[in-house]
């Protein structure tokens, strides 16, 4: 293995691991940071280039074998033998992610181009659409919820969060690499053109929303369509009005005790269940 021992914070091969933004990753360089080895061996396995690891010492041993082993089986063993590993003591990295409660291992890696979005809803029948959720845990949890429970895909709207930053990969536990996804466009996520287009595919929108006309999520009618595209919205506010008027369907979960609304990530999961069976 080509390891290179690092004593100071501030060596500047830290620097894509700790002093570049999420956003300059994806702007910038074309590339995510995986944390934890479970997370990033699914990466490996869908195929995502690594490119550097950063790892604590005394993991090295442990939890980083798993990934060099993948590395390996994917890539070959020329790959392995080259590529950059940043070891360091715990001390040196502790506050990296500005918390004490470090995964001890990281590894960039380039990313893949993403689908347009005419190719990404062509062939898909059960999708969720996700309107500006910009909470990272959130995101994370639906992709969870999305994969685990038998959808088709995940689109979401040019400004939501980025599944591939950190938090929402290791929330979705992976996830993220195993089920299909893309990001609409500016000019497609403006108004309700997403919405138009969703429809010009045969796709009933059920927009997630407490409206006057809303129907409970159990819905035999809603289910029987041959392509539904379920809308979440924003933490918060929900979805845009103008959203909800020009959907399909406007449905809710049914709620006790006073409460009138779930997390955006637990209603998603709830709500895939139901318009599944």
């Amino acid at each position: 293995m080509n390891i290179i021992k690092i004593d100071d914070f501030n060596d500047p091969k830290l620097d894509i691991f700790a002093r570049t933004t999420e956003r300059e990753l994806r702007s910038l360089s074309d590339v995510f940071i995986a944390e934890s080895a479970y997370v990033i061996i699914k990466a490996l396995e869908a195929g995502y280039e690594p490119l550097y690891i950063l790892v604590e010492n005394e993991r090295l041993q442990i939890e980083a074998e798993p990934v060099f082993e993948a590395i390996e089986k994917i890539w070959g063993k020329e790959k392995k033998e080259a590529l950059p590993v940043y070891a360091a003591d715990r001390e040196v990295v502790i506050n990296m992610m500005g918390h004490k409660l470090v995964r001890g291992l990281w590894m960039v890696l380039k990313r893949k181009p993403e689908e347009s979005l005419d190719e990404f809803i062509k062939d898909k029948k059960r999708i969720t659409v996700l309107y500006d959720v910009v909470n990272p845990t959130n995101v994370g949890a639906i992709i969870r919820s999305a994969a685990a429970l038998g959808m088709d895909g995940v689109l979401l709207t040019h400004c939501s969060v980025d599944p591939y930053t950190r938090r929402s990969a290791r929330v979705s536990m992976g996830t993220v690499f195993q089920i299909p996804w893309t990001k609409a466009s500016p000019e497609e996520s403006e108004g309700t053109d997403l919405i138009r287009t969703l429809q010009s595919y045969g796709f009933k929108t059920v927009a997630m929303a407490l409206t006057p006309d809303s129907t409970s999520i159990d819905n035999d009618e809603i289910r029987s369509n041959e392509k539904l595209a379920v809308l979440m919205g924003t933490e918060g506010t929900g979805l845009p009005k103008d959203v909800i008027d020009a959907s399909d369907y406007r449905v809710m979960i049914p709620m006790y005790h006073g409460v009138d609304s779930l997390n955006v990530a637990a209603a998603s999961a709830i709500s895939f269940w139901e318009l599944l069976k």
